[in-house]
């Protein structure tokens, strides 16, 4: 008996606990629906808000509305569920918090100078019987600061590698780095993300290795933030780079067409950094002239002479490698023009050209000459007229004819011989 008591009392509790939870689940389901900032359509008092996104510094606009109002009043809190605007009325001193308008059925406010302590959800109510609430989110975002790159103090030699790191604090989400030589993109390590402490933000870190040339000297190494609280190219950091390289060489001569008698000089320059300033001069194959100078840089000839022509050769060293150039003198006749560097090597090849012109026009004079010729001769081939017959047309009969083509020539007097 006892035990069917037991039962019996341990069965009813169980039934009641599930009513019980049955009742809790209605009733979260119907706030969850009375609270959220979803638009019923069949709910014209539940209000409307909108989320927002704000940079630290920004201005923020908080919009709630209704369609219809019973002349309830509507109501906007913070973080904290403090009441910021009840309708009109400011219910917080706070003088970043400002009214934009107030209707029966809108409520817009604006928050100025935001900070991230600012972040979080804002609640908008209107006192109706259910009171109805909505939620607008703010995030606020934290403003990275500009990147700063360290690990650049001294030059480094050619092939050398060098390692710099950017670094930029402050921003919410993490901000992300990039890096550029001069507008090129370059790839380097993936960035490395701390949250600072007593702060909800971060700080980001890149590293970029670098193995160096000569071309790299003065290059600009640059580092940038994206980030959405900023502009592209906003914050970004650059850092010239220095690259020590021995000399490169080359001879610059005072003029394309040195002259005997003249004076005259060749330079050396030397492209390095840093810039030669020891400068050696040689003659490949044989001494230096007597009367050519050495001045640093510059090979200097008082007057030049044919026996000035050779190969001469400059050495640079400015500290980190040596660069050696040669060069190659040929001193013209004095009297050449000068307005023609290549007169002397083709002055015979122009009287071969004159010479060569002349002997083609002849030809050509000739050919056109017998092409002539041999057309008059064939068109006259055969009209020729010979005078052998010449009298005979005249003649009444055949043996007239005969004699006066025999010989008889009339009008020609008969030969008369005399006797003494």
């Amino acid at each position: 008996m006892s035990g069917m008591r037991a039962r019996q009392n341990m069965t009813f509790p169980a039934f009641q606990r599930a009513a019980l939870w049955a009742l809790a689940a209605l009733t979260m389901l119907l706030a969850t629906s009375v609270r959220s900032n979803f638009v019923f359509d069949d709910d014209p008092f539940q209000p409307v808000t909108q989320d927002e996104t704000v940079a630290v510094g920004g201005v923020v606009t908080l919009t709630c509305s209704v369609k219809e109002n019973d002349n309830s009043s509507l109501q906007w809190s913070n973080t904290a569920q403090q009441t910021l605007y009840f309708g009109e009325k400011r219910a917080l001193r706070d003088n970043r918090i400002q009214l934009v308008k107030s209707t029966a059925t809108e409520l817009i406010i604006t928050i100025s100078d935001v900070q991230l302590s600012d972040d979080g959800e804002y609640t908008c109510s209107i006192f109706t019987m259910p009171v109805r609430t909505a939620r607008a989110t703010v995030t606020v975002l934290g403003v990275p600061g500009k990147p700063v790159i360290t690990g650049f103090d001294d030059a480094v030699e050619e092939g050398g590698k060098v390692t710099l790191t950017c670094t930029s604090s402050g921003s919410k989400p993490p901000a992300k780095l990039h890096w550029y030589r001069d507008q090129e993109e370059i790839q380097g390590r993936p960035d490395v993300v701390e949250s600072n402490p007593d702060e909800p933000t971060y700080t980001v870190t890149s590293e970029l290795t670098l193995t160096v040339t000569r071309n790299d000297n003065n290059a600009l190494i640059a580092c940038a933030v994206d980030h959405p609280s900023i502009a592209n190219g906003d914050k970004r950091t650059e850092q010239p780079l220095s690259v020590l390289f021995s000399p490169s060489m080359s001879i610059q001569p005072e003029s394309d067409l040195p002259r005997e008698g003249e004076k005259f000089f060749l330079q050396c320059v030397g492209n390095g950094n840093p810039e030669p300033t020891a400068f050696v001069w040689r003659r490949t194959d044989a001494e230096l002239p007597p009367l050519a100078k050495v001045d640093g840089a510059f090979l200097r000839f008082e007057s030049l002479n044919k026996s000035d022509n050779g190969v001469y050769e400059c050495q640079a060293d400015n500290g980190i490698g040596m660069g050696d150039i040669t060069h190659t003198l040929l001193v013209q006749e004095a009297g050449v023009n000068a307005a023609d560097p290549t007169a002397m090597s083709t002055s015979s090849g122009v009287d071969h050209a004159v010479i060569g012109g002349v002997v083609a026009v002849i030809v050509f004079i000739m050919l056109c000459l017998l092409i002539v010729l041999g057309r008059y001769l064939i068109r006259h081939k055969g009209t020729y007229l010979t005078h052998e017959a010449k009298g005979s047309d005249d003649a009444p009969d055949a043996d007239t004819a005969i004699i006066n083509a025999e010989g008889g020539h009339s009008g020609v007097d008969d030969k008369k011989e005399y006797f003494i």
